[in-house]
C-alpha cells in the first residue's frame, strides 16, 4: 500500500476530533483538502474509515484500529524530528511554545528576543486558554509551555519563574478609584466580568473567596482577558486580571487597579514539558532563556498603581 505521512496525518487529526472541520483548522488546511486526504486514504486501504450518523461522525472498527497505530506512528515520527532537532543543534532546528492567553502579553517580547539571539530557529507560537495547553501537552504538540499552576494529575516537569499578581480592575474614575484599603466586603454590591470555570484566575479568585466567606455578583463571563478588560473601561463591571495583562490600559489610563485586601494575589508562572520528554538543544536554550530572563520583559510593577 501506498500510504504518504500526510495521509497517516491527516486522518490521525481527524480521528482524534472526530471532525473534519475541526481537523482542517488544527492543520491549517481546508476542510476539502482534509476530506481529499481521507477519501484516497480509504481508496488506497480498501476500507471506510468513518461513517456519519446524522451530524457526528464516528471511526468504525477499522478506523479505531488504525487510529491507535497511526497515534504510536506519529509519536515516533515526532521522536525522529526531535532528534534531527537536537542534533543541529541551537543554530537551526524548530521549537513550538505554547502559552496560556494570559501570558502572551510578555510572552511574545521574550519570544521576539530569543529569535534574535538564535535567528536560524524556526518558532511556532500557540496561544490559547488553560483548556487549550493541556490538551497541547496531553497531545504531545508543544515542546514547552507558558502558564500558571500546572495541573498535579499530569505527568508534567514544572518550575516556577515568575510572579504573576491578579488584581482588581475598575474603570478610571470609578467611586472606589484611589481608596485605599478597600474591604474584599465592600465588593459584595458591585457586579464582576470573569473569566470561565476552568481558567486558572477564576479558579484562585473563587479560592479566595470561599475562605473569606464572600460571594460575590458575577454579571458575565468571557473566554478572554482582553473582553474582559474592554467590558471593565465601557462599565459593565470590575474585573479580576493578571497585572501583566493591563499594561497599556494603566499607561492610557482607561484602567485603574483597585486597592482590595487581599489583593493581589500572587499567583506564578510556570515553564511546563511533558515529563520524559527530551528536549532538543533549542528547546533546552529556551527553558534556560526563561529562567533568567522572564521578568526583564514585565513591563509593570504592581507598586507604582496599587495607590495611584
Amino acid at each position: 500500500m501506498n500510504i504518504t505521512l500526510r495521509q497517516l496525518k491527516v486522518f490521525e487529526r481527524v480521528a482524534r476530533r472526530l471532525s473534519f472541520t475541526r481537523a482542517a483548522e488544527d492543520l491549517y488546511l481546508t476542510q476539502p483538502a482534509v476530506s481529499m486526504q481521507v477519501k484516497q486514504f480509504e481508496e488506497t486501504i480498501g476500507l471506510p474509515l468513518f461513517e456519519r450518523l446524522g451530524k457526528k461522525i464516528y471511526l468504525t472498527r477499522a478506523g479505531e484500529e488504525l487510529h491507535a497505530l497511526s497515534k504510536s506512528i506519529s509519536r515516533q515520527i515526532d521522536e525522529a524530528e526531535e532528534l534531527i532537532e537536537e542534533l543541529k543543534g541551537t543554530e537551526g532546528g524548530r521549537l513550538v511554545v505554547a502559552v496560556a492567553s494570559t501570558g502572551h502579553y510578555f510572552a511574545i517580547r521574550m519570544l521576539a528576543e530569543f529569535c534574535r539571539r538564535y535567528p536560524k530557529v524556526k518558532v511556532n507560537f500557540k496561544v490559547t486558554n488553560r483548556k487549550g495547553v493541556m490538551q497541547l501537552l496531553e497531545d504531545n504538540e508543544a515542546d514547552i509551555v507558558l502558564m500558571g499552576k500546572p495541573p498535579e494529575e499530569m505527568d508534567l516537569v514544572a518550575e516556577a519563574f515568575m510572579d504573576n499578581p491578579l488584581v482588581v480592575i475598575a474603570p478610571k474614575g470609578h467611586h472606589l478609584d484611589g481608596k485605599v484599603g478597600i474591604a474584599l466586603e465592600e465588593l459584595r454590591t458591585e457586579t464582576f466580568l470573569m473569566r470561565e470555570q476552568d481558567s486558572g484566575t477564576r479558579s484562585s479568585v473563587e479560592k479566595i473567596l470561599l475562605e473569606r466567606g464572600v460571594t460575590l455578583s458575577i454579571s458575565m463571563e468571557m473566554n478572554s482577558n482582553g473582553a474582559i478588560k474592554q467590558g471593565v473601561e465601557v462599565g459593565l463591571g470590575l474585573g479580576v486580571v493578571s497585572l501583566h495583562t493591563i499594561e497599556k490600559e494603566l499607561e492610557a489610563g482607561s484602567l485603574v487597579v483597585l486597592d482590595v485586601e487581599p489583593f493581589p494575589i500572587m499567583r506564578q508562572w510556570y515553564i511546563v514539558h511533558r515529563a520524559g520528554k527530551r528536549l532538543s538543544s533549542v528547546g533546552l536554550a529556551f527553558e534556560e532563556f526563561v529562567r533568567t530572563e522572564a521578568s526583564h520583559y514585565v513591563r509593570v510593577d504592581l507598586q507604582d498603581f496599587r495607590h495611584s
